[in-house]
């Protein structure tokens, strides 16, 4: 064999080893690249609401009408009830059971102010004496009575401050899901930073948000004032509850408060403890925080 034929012979054989280089780069390199790029897209996005609900992100919006800012909480599941290692709880609190809340709602950041009860009561600004003189406690006086939670209503005129401001009272459960913001204990702080109760309160009410909020930045679910929600009281509503969306109890004779107050002691204000009263009670540390459903 000529010399030209041995170098024309190795130049094909080094074609097909390109070739075959190149086809191999193309199988075991590109398309894993491929596939890899699109595993990381995806890793990189959030997780469901329902996945993980505690890592979304919050927002808060203005409502226009009573003028409160209110704090969006996604669908999500949680522990409702006598939180685990609570030595405080009472028969009403248990049995501690898992509940799903289906869909997202948007809740008060705080509880319904003086300021914004007097929108909905039609109280001029006159200032608080003659505001209380028109029917309605008005806590607080001088430039801090505005941003006093709004007490002595009953079930009834928080219900309709609900409606009027553009959405209703929380169900029990709406309202726990909320308060906890995540946590499983009975406070989702140290109870002296979270919550006027009676030990710190000066036997008063406060300003709203004067104390730390919970991990969602929603401020005294704990302490200052009760706060009413949709639900009839029934000591015995946890052991038949449904565990999506439970509504509360189809009739009663009390309706439930969540939270504690100024006035309470310590091992009433806890996350899972419950209150209730009959709808036509009045106090001084009866108030409420709303549930708002916007339209868009």
């Amino acid at each position: 064999m000529s010399a030209r034929e041995h170098l024309q012979r190795y130049i094909s054989a080094l074609k097909v080893a390109i070739l075959s280089f190149l086809i191999f780069c193309a199988v075991f390199v590109l398309l894993p690249s491929g596939h890899n790029s699109s595993a990381m897209t995806s890793a990189m996005q959030l997780p469901s609401a329902q996945e993980d609900h505690a890592r979304l992100p919050r927002s808060a919006r203005k409502n226009p009408q009573d003028g409160l800012m209110y704090v969006w909480f996604p669908p999500g599941t949680f522990m409702m009830g006598c939180s685990a290692g609570d030595d405080e709880c009472s028969s009403e609190e248990q049995p501690a059971h898992r509940v799903t809340l289906s869909h997202g709602y948007w809740i008060g950041q705080t509880e319904v102010t003086v300021d914004a009860y007097e929108r909905f009561a039609g109280i001029p600004k006159v200032g608080a004496e003659a505001a209380s003189s028109a029917g309605r406690s008005l806590p607080g006086a001088g430039e801090t009575g505005e941003t006093m939670p709004i007490v002595d209503v009953t079930w009834d005129e928080a219900a309709q401050y609900c409606k009027w401001a553009g959405g209703r009272l929380p169900t029990e459960a709406e309202w726990e899901y909320a308060a906890r913001a995540g946590s499983t204990e009975a406070r989702y702080g140290p109870l002296d930073e979270i919550a006027w109760y009676q030990e710190n309160s000066m036997n008063s009410a406060h300003e709203v948000g004067t104390k730390q909020g919970n991990q969602f930045g929603l401020f005294d679910t704990l302490g200052n004032v009760w706060e009413w929600v949709n639900d009839w009281y029934d000591g015995n509503y946890y052991s038949r509850s449904p565990a999506v969306d439970p509504p509360g109890p189809e009739s009663g004779q009390m309706r439930v408060l969540r939270g504690g107050s100024w006035l309470n002691p310590g091992k009433l204000v806890r996350l899972s403890d419950r209150g209730r009263s009959e709808p036509e009670s009045r106090t001084n540390y009866f108030g409420l925080r709303c549930v708002w459903l916007p339209a868009s």
